[in-house]
């Protein structure tokens, strides 16, 4: 049994010898885990810091191009730099991409005049950045987040709603809790439930449970919910702009995104079809000739522009961002 144990330890430093972390980084390193109240086991550590160092050299090197105006967005250091692309992807994206749409569209009309510039923060519609953790419930966030937006434009009052309501409880609608979901069952089950409960009263804990609804606890309703005509900039554009935040998805599952920090969010090899994160479009505007949607997350705000990003808004549909997008009706 030693022997098997010594030889497991041989093999481990066997593997890591070619990647020797680098002096220069280690108070970084302290701080980092000081930073995200990181702890490891002591083999778990030499994985995470070799992951970690190889983060920074692509944050340098893509910051590095960005100056050089090779990039429209920067890249930095976050609580998920101690995890591989794959890592985060299979733990945070878990939006389900849907085959079939809602009876009622939205579809972009002459009759609408979108504003130049919206945005919903500004005017009481959206609650603060919230953090999923690592549970794939992005589509939890995105319902709440778009239906916290309606109950506002109804009753005037912003009111935070209850994910962990939605991850414990909507499975038979069709969503898998921190496997994956998506934002229209979401909605459905809010319809079929007669209402959805406080984040007070039930609060997020990141992982799978029993469903503890309480009808006393209801914090908002909706009677159904919109399709926005998929890929159709100029009518989500409309949808955003009359409204309000809108329920969108999007291709999350490259690393320049994992790390990114700030700017106008292009990756050229994000699809507009392969969908895996379900977040929140909250305006647009623009930047010179540089259009752009504003986009909450649910990461924390220590991820991108305190929890939100900007990606461009234009025709190509970078990462599919109005491929599906909905809201609820209340």
């Amino acid at each position: 049994m030693l022997r098997l144990a010594l030889l497991s330890v041989l093999c481990v430093c066997a593997l890591a010898a070619p990647f020797m972390t680098d002096p220069l980084l280690n108070d970084e390193w302290v701080s980092f885990k000081k930073t995200y109240s990181k702890q490891y086991e002591y083999y778990e550590e030499i994985t995470r810091r070799i992951i970690w160092e190889d983060n920074i050299r692509f944050v340098e090197k893509h910051n590095e191009e960005a100056s050089r105006g090779l990039h429209s967005f920067t890249t930095g250091m976050n609580e998920y730099g101690d995890l591989t692309n794959s890592e985060f992807v299979r733990m945070l994206n878990g939006y389900i991409m849907r085959n079939t749409s809602s009876s009622v569209i939205f579809d972009a009309s002459d009759d609408i005049v979108a504003d130049d510039s919206v945005d919903w923060r500004t005017k009481g519609y959206v609650t603060a950045v919230k953090n999923q953790g690592h549970c794939g419930s992005c589509w939890a966030f995105s319902t709440t987040g778009s239906l916290e937006g309606q109950h506002f434009k109804k009753e005037g009052k912003l009111v935070s709603l209850s994910e962990q309501n939605l991850v414990d409880c909507s499975k038979k609608e069709g969503n898998h809790g921190c496997k994956g979901g998506l934002m229209d069952f979401g909605f459905k089950y809010i319809k079929q439930n007669n209402g959805i409960d406080t984040e007070e009263s039930y609060p997020y804990v990141g992982k799978d449970g029993t469903c503890k609804f309480e009808a006393r606890n209801v914090g908002a309703t909706d009677t159904g919910f919109v399709d926005v005509r998929s890929k159709s900039i100029t009518a989500l554009q409309q949808a955003v702009s009359t409204v309000g935040p809108i329920s969108v998805a999007m291709d999350a599952g490259h690393k320049s995104f994992q790390l990114y920090r700030s700017g106008i969010y292009k990756e050229r090899m994000c699809s507009s079809t392969k969908l895996d994160h379900g977040v929140l479009a909250v305006g647009y505007g623009s930047e010179g000739a540089e259009d752009y949607w504003i986009i909450k997350n649910s990461w924390g705000e220590s991820w991108g522009m305190e929890g939100y990003f900007k990606i461009v808004k234009s025709e190509q549909n970078m990462c599919g961002i109005a491929t599906q997008p909905s809201y609820p009706t209340v």
